[in-house]
């Protein structure tokens, strides 16, 4: 503890003490636990207790209150765990009494404030701290705490009975530990007796009847197998594993998901890794007597497990599959849908007949809440198995796809049903919203099985799209979702090798697409038209060498829409704009084959495009359009448009200058970004090191290094000018950007003091190359640097002298501090409470 602290902490104490002056921040004691665990992480606790006795003295004295501030006392129970969480700390504290007097019968077990919830909180957390070696330990099993712990599991206040479960749990590991040499098994009389006690009361409880009894120990087995993974857990698995097990043959099965979250809880551990093991069996039945909305999550666990067994990683599989199995079997495929499908999945679903439990997911998927819930869940599932790095098991995709189109068809309407729950599920999930969210979800995942074996599919995927895409009745956000899943399957439909036929009804598919867009992009819901221009943005780049699908794009009015949508009265759509303007001006500058037309003989020159953005940067009172100029001006800068290869120069000149003006802090940090990419493509130019953004930089056959051309390219486009400015901005992203460009610029200029002319001189080499004092804070460091620019920019030859006698590397670590680094400080929270409480001559708490 630094001196400044150690001399305001006795006042300090003596407020948290005096009742009469209650803290009434409570961040600031949260503050100040944190301040308190960071001390005796990196120092003594004996140590911190000795320097400071006020701290003994505001413990004892807060204990001796008759009745106490609730919020102090749960305060004094946390700090006592942290002090006393050393063995040297929690004699010195026993010694005072102090431990007996927080934890003991005599101190808040036996305060009229134990109904208090944030008390009992405290003492649970202050004795979970505790509890790092064996004094604590025996403590808390000689003062009658585990009844007390084992009471506190049933708390009404789940943050509490969490934190009891947690603290059994560490007390019988502690047990356990605590003789080593003994071999455990089985019988009651070779574990010891804390562990004995504790094993005793799981079973007991297991085998209550009331439900809240066997979910409790169910949480503190789960809690106990996430933390501690030692071999002797298997034999308290053999122990109590039938006894777990009886309860999955129970109709209905009690406590379901606290059993799910202790089978996924042990299949984690090593100890239960191995195929013979009895956790297997019970995971086998849990999947099978499970309902569906238990048995999902349980499922979903196994497949991300390398260690599960194949042969439950397919049962898991099959349980997911369920319920899309019987959506599959509850129609046919209606007359607007037909394909070669119907005939191979006529009668059949995603499973077999004698491996599906048909009643009760029918009986779920028959009442409207439970349905809706439970394909919501089973879909997310699904599409999160889509993206596991290794597929566990080999998914159906092409019966999958089936009942999912058959899915999104019942919820339009369209879906044909053939039997009664069939019937059900046309009336239940017409128009939910949730479902198609959901589905179109999964169905954007399933995109990469798009390939030319899937032909049928692919085909009936594109009709459904295309139908949400055309209906009135799809909301925003389905909308959206229905965009995204449009994209994914196009795109991985245009990769997959494939037939001129197969070209030609990608390619129809496109042309009907377009229609669709350009009316979503007239929607009176400006999130519609904003949907609209991402996905136009998105689709443009992949759009490249395919001619056929080029040339149906330019002759609709999707590109008039769009830059009519610059003008939009929402600037989110605006800024979309830009993004799609100005992607569909680099696609098409960028190829030279491809005219730059828009079909009717009205030829588009690019450089209007420019133009008209940087009227948008000047001119628009938001900020994301502004930001979207920036930002496409970058991708520009990086990918070679033609326009900003023919003059470079001329083009970042005037757009930093339209940044440097800007108010938006995030503008400017985009604008910064740019004069990065333009100063590595200049470098890349002349030589000095190789271009990471575009092969358009490339230097010229044996030119040497010339640094004063270099120069003078920067003084022409006053790109420090913009630095030097930034760097003084007050908006500390700016300065942190500009400081970085300004340092990847000095490693380049001064890397090579053979790139120097000589002329270093009008600055010197004396005291400015001199290093800033450590404590220089960074308004100090900028005020010196802006000095060095001032002179650097009335002789541009001396820059890389300038460049070296600029301390940017300490500015950077200044700059990377968070602005409120001093405010956060123990010395200044400690003024804090003070001030707050009045004890001090001026207020001199930070404003934060």
């Amino acid at each position: 503890m630094d001196e400044k602290c150690s001399q305001l902490l006795p006042s300090v104490c003596t407020i948290l003490a005096d009742p009469g002056c209650p803290v009434s921040d409570d961040t600031c004691l949260e503050k100040l636990l944190d301040w308190f665990k960071t001390l005796t992480s990196t120092g003594s606790s004996l140590l911190l207790l000795e320097e400071n006795p006020c701290l003994t003295e505001m413990i004892l004295a807060v204990l001796r209150q008759v009745e106490p501030n609730p919020n102090i006392l749960s305060f004094i129970l946390r700090l006592t765990g942290i002090l006393a969480a050393s063995e040297t700390g929690f004699q010195h504290l026993q010694q005072g009494e102090v431990v007996f007097g927080a934890f003991g019968e005599a101190g808040a077990l036996g305060s009229t404030l134990w109904e208090d919830m944030t008390i009992r909180s405290g003492w649970v957390l202050g004795a979970y701290t505790m509890l790092q070696h064996y004094s604590a330990f025996q403590f808390l099993c000689n003062s009658g705490a585990l009844d007390v712990i084992f009471a506190l599991q049933g708390d009404r206040s789940l943050f509490v009975a969490s934190g009891a479960s947690r603290l059994l749990a560490r007390l019988l590991i502690f047990s356990v530990q605590s003789e080593p040499s003994r071999l455990l098994c089985t019988k009651d009389c070779d574990w010891p007796a804390c562990a004995r006690m504790i094993v005793t009361r799981v079973e007991d409880s297991l085998k209550s009847h009331p439900v809240s009894h066997v979910t409790r120990s169910l949480k503190l087995l789960t809690t106990l197998f996430e933390h501690n993974q030692d071999p002797w857990t298997e034999v308290l698995w053999s122990r109590i594993a039938e006894t777990v097990g009886s309860l999955l043959t129970e109709e209905p099965v009690q406590a379901g998901h606290s059993l799910v979250e202790l089978f996924l809880s042990m299949a984690r551990s090593p100890a239960f890794s191995s195929p013979e093991c009895s956790l297997w069996k019970l995971v086998t039945l849990a999947l099978k007597n499970l309902i569906l909305t238990q048995s999902g999550p349980l499922a979903l666990g196994l497949l991300k497990l390398e260690a599960c067994p194949e042969a439950i990683k397919r049962q898991a599989l099959n349980t997911l599959l369920q319920p899309m199995d019987c959506i599959s079997r509850a129609a046919s495929d209606s007359l607007e849908f037909p394909s070669k499908m119907e005939s191979e999945n006529e009668g059949q679903g995603l499973l077999d007949q004698s491996s599906t439990c048909a009643a009760s997911v029918e009986s779920l998927l028959s009442s409207r809440a439970s349905c809706v819930s439970l394909l919501c869940q089973t879909l997310a599932h699904l599409e999160e198995i889509q993206y596991l790095a290794c597929s566990p098991v080999e998914v159906p995709h092409k019966p999958l796809l089936h009942s999912l189109v058959t899915v999104l068809q019942f919820c339009v309407g369209l879906a044909v049903p053939v039997s009664s729950l069939g019937a059900t599920l046309g009336k239940t999930l017409v128009g939910c919203f949730r479902v198609q969210r959901a589905a179109l979800g999964l169905l954007a995942a399933l995109s990469q099985c798009a390939t030319s074996a899937y032909e049928e599919a692919v085909e009936r995927v594109f009709d459904i799209l295309l139908v949400y895409l055309k209906s009135p009745d799809t909301s925003n956000t389905v909308l959206k979702k229905v965009f995204q899943a449009t994209l994914k399957w196009f795109l991985n439909v245009l990769e997959a090798p494939g037939s001129t036929a197969d070209f030609q009804r990608h390619q129809q598919f496109f042309r009907e697409m377009l229609p669709v867009l350009q009316k979503r992009m007239c929607s009176p819901s400006w999130e519609v038209r904003d949907s609209a221009l991402e996905y136009f943005t998105l689709v443009m780049k992949p759009l490249r060498g395919q001619e056929g699908l080029w040339q149906e794009l330019l002759s609709s009015e999707v590109l008039t829409l769009t830059e009519g949508l610059l003008d939009d009265p929402e600037s989110y759509v605006r800024a979309s704009a830009v993004k799609a303007l100005g992607r569909f001006s680099l696609v098409a500058g960028v190829d030279s084959k491809r005219p730059s037309s828009d079909g009717n003989g009205n030829h588009k020159e690019a450089s209007s495009v420019g133009t008209r953005l940087l009227e948008i940067l000047t001119k628009d009172t938001e900020g994301f359009p502004r930001r979207a100029v920036v930002g496409v001006f970058v991708e520009w800068l990086q990918e070679g448009h033609p326009d900003v290869l023919a003059a470079p120069e001329l083009f970042v000149s005037k757009a930093i200058q339209a940044v440097s003006g800007d108010l938006d802090w995030e503008v400017k940090v985009a604008g910064l970004e740019l004069a990065k990419v333009f100063a590595a493509q200049t470098f890349a130019r002349f030589g000095l090191v190789e271009c990471p953004y575009t092969a358009y930089c490339l230097p010229s056959k044996n030119m040497p290094p010339c640094l004063p051309e270099l120069l003078q390219t920067f003084c022409r486009v006053k790109l420090f000018e913009f630095l030097f400015g930034a760097l003084q901005d007050c908006d500390r992203p700016v300065c942190l950007k500009a400081c970085q460009v300004l340092l990847a610029v000095k490693s380049k200029i001064c890397k090579d003091s053979c790139l120097e002319l000589g002329k270093r001189s009008e600055l010197g080499d004396g005291a400015q190359q001199e290093e800033m004092p450590g404590g220089t804070s960074p308004s100090a460091l900028i005020h010196t640097i802006g000095d060095s620019a001032e002179k650097f920019l009335q002789h541009p030859e001396c820059l890389p002298t300038v460049l070296r006698s600029m301390d940017l590397e300490g500015l950077q670590r200044s700059l990377d501090l968070s602005s409120d680094h001093l405010e956060r400080s123990p010395h200044s929270l400690l003024q804090d409470i003070l001030s707050a409480s009045g004890n001090v001559d001026e207020n001199e708490a930070d404003c934060y």
